[in-house]
C-alpha cells in the first residue's frame, strides 16, 4: 500500500486567513537522493529542491533536506486557495496533495439605524453588516454581556468574489433603563479570536423625570437655615421646577431658587408636606417631603431670645395658660383685699360707738360689745 511505501511523500491540508502566512511541508520516510518539488494550483513549479522556480517574493524556502521540502507563502490572498502538489521524481513519480483553505477575514461590523434618541416605550431597529467573510461570518448581538436574539443573518455572496456580506437586524422596545445602554454587534468567524471585531452603539432614551426631594440634613432644627433640593432624574434634564406646600401657602421665609427651596430660619410653623413638580418636556412628575422641624432645647437655654423668635403652637398655649392663672390670682387678691378692708371698717365703727361716753377704755370695749342695748338703757335713764 501507499502508506508502507517509504518513498511516498506525505503532506497536510492547511487553513490560513487572508494576509497571513502558510507553511507547506512535504516529507518522505527514506531518501533515494531524488529531489522533492512543490507546485501551485496552476501546476507551476514553485521550488525544485532548494532552487526557486517562480519569481514571487511572497514564496520562500523554509527547509530543504534529502527527506523534506518546506516552503512558506506570506501575505496570502484569496486567489492562493486551492490544491498544492508535492512530487518526488522517482520511477514512477509519486505525488501528495495539500489543500490550502483561505479564510476571508470579515470587516469590522457597522451598526446603523440609530440616529436620534427614542421616547420610552418606543422601538429601535438596528442593522449590523460585516463584509468580506469567507465562509460567511455569524453576527451576535449583546446588551452589555447578555446575548440578544436578532433576526436570522442574511448572507449575500459578493459578485466576482468568493466572499460574503452578512447582515443582521435587531429590534428592541426601549425603557428608561436602556438609556446609555451599550448594544454590541460581534463577529464570530474562524479567522478571528472571540471579540476581535465588534462595534458598539449607545442607546439614548427620552423619559419623564423621576422625582426625589432631598433635605440638606435629616435633623432640621428650629432657628437654623435649611434647604430642600428637588432631584428630577429624566432625559432630557428637567427644565422647570414648581414648589408648593400641601394645604397652604409656602412660608414667607421660604424662597424658591430653581430646584432648591431655601428656608432663612426654620420655624415650627414650617412643618408640613412640601411638593415639587418637575417637567422636562417629555412628561412631568412630582415628589413630596414631610418637614418636621426639631426643637433645639440647648439653643433655647443658651439664648433666651430664641423663645421670643419662636411662635410655635406649644409656646402660645403655655403663654395663654400662664396668663389665665395670673388673671385668676389677681381677681382673688382683689376680692380678698376688698373683703378685709370692709371688715376692718366695721370693727372701728363698733369701737367708736362704745367710746362716745365711756369713762375709760375698758368700759368703751364693754359698751361696744353690748351694742345698742347699752344706748337704750341710757336713754331710759335720762328720761
Amino acid at each position: 500500500s501507499v502508506n508502507d511505501d517509504p518513498l511516498q511523500p506525505v503532506t497536510s491540508d492547511e487553513t490560513v486567513s487572508v494576509g497571513g502566512t502558510v507553511t507547506l511541508t512535504c516529507r518522505v520516510a527514506e531518501s533515494d537522493n531524488s529531489s522533492l518539488q512543490w507546485s501551485n494550483t496552476a501546476q507551476q513549479t514553485l521550488y525544485f529542491g532548494e532552487k526557486r522556480a517562480l519569481r514571487d517574493n511572497r514564496i520562500q524556502l523554509h527547509r530543504s533536506t534529502s527527506t523534506e521540502l518546506s516552503i512558506t507563502i506570506a501575505d496570502v490572498q484569496l486567489s492562493d486557495e486551492g490544491e498544492y502538489t508535492c512530487s518526488i521524481f522517482t520511477m514512477p513519480v509519486r505525488t501528495a496533495r495539500a489543500t490550502v483553505t483561505v479564510l476571508g477575514v470579515p470587516g469590522k461590523p457597522q451598526i446603523s439605524g440609530f440616529e436620534n434618541a427614542v421616547p420610552e416605550g418606543g422601538k429601535v431597529t438596528l442593522t449590523c453588516i460585516s463584509t468580506g467573510s469567507k465562509p460567511p461570518a455569524r453576527l451576535i448581538w449583546y446588551r452589555g454581556d447578555q446575548e440578544l436574539e436578532g433576526r436570522p443573518d442574511v448572507v449575500e455572496p459578493v459578485p466576482d468574489d468568493p466572499t460574503y456580506n452578512v447582515s443582521s437586524e435587531l429590534t428592541l422596545e426601549v425603557s428608561r433603563s436602556d438609556d446609555n445602554a451599550l448594544i454590541t454587534c460581534a463577529v464570530d468567524h474562524p479567522s478571528l479570536a472571540p471579540g476581535d471585531k465588534r462595534s458598539e452603539q449607545a442607546l439614548r432614551v427620552l423619559y419623564s423625570p423621576e422625582v426625589v426631594i432631598s433635605p440638606e440634613n435629616n435633623l432640621p432644627r428650629e432657628g437654623e437655615k435649611f434647604f430642600l433640593q428637588c432631584l428630577g432624574n429624566g432625559n432630557p434634564e428637567p427644565t422647570s421646577y414648581m414648589w408648593e406646600k400641601k394645604d397652604g401657602e409656602l412660608p414667607p421665609l421660604a424662597k424658591v431658587d430653581g430646584a432648591f427651596l431655601r428656608f432663612e430660619m426654620l420655624n415650627k410653623s414650617d412643618n408640613g408636606v412640601y411638593l415639587c413638580q418637575v417637567d422636562n418636556g417629555i412628561g412631568n412628575n412630582q415628589g413630596e417631603y414631610t418637614l418636621l422641624v426639631q426643637e433645639d432645647a440647648a439653643e433655647n437655654i443658651a439664648d433666651p431670645t430664641a423663645m421670643l423668635t419662636s411662635s410655635g403652637v406649644d409656646h402660645a398655649v403655655i403663654g395663654g395658660v400662664v396668663a389665665v392663672i395670673v388673671f385668676i390670682l389677681l381677681c382673688l387678691l382683689i376680692v380678698l383685699g376688698r373683703y378685709l378692708i370692709r371688715h376692718k371698717g366695721t370693727y372701728l365703727t363698733h369701737e367708736a360707738k362704745g367710746s362716745d361716753d365711756a369713762p375709760d377704755a375698758d368700759t368703751a370695749i364693754i359698751n361696744a360689745e353690748g351694742g345698742h342695748s347699752g344706748a337704750e338703757d341710757k336713754k331710759e335713764y335720762f328720761i
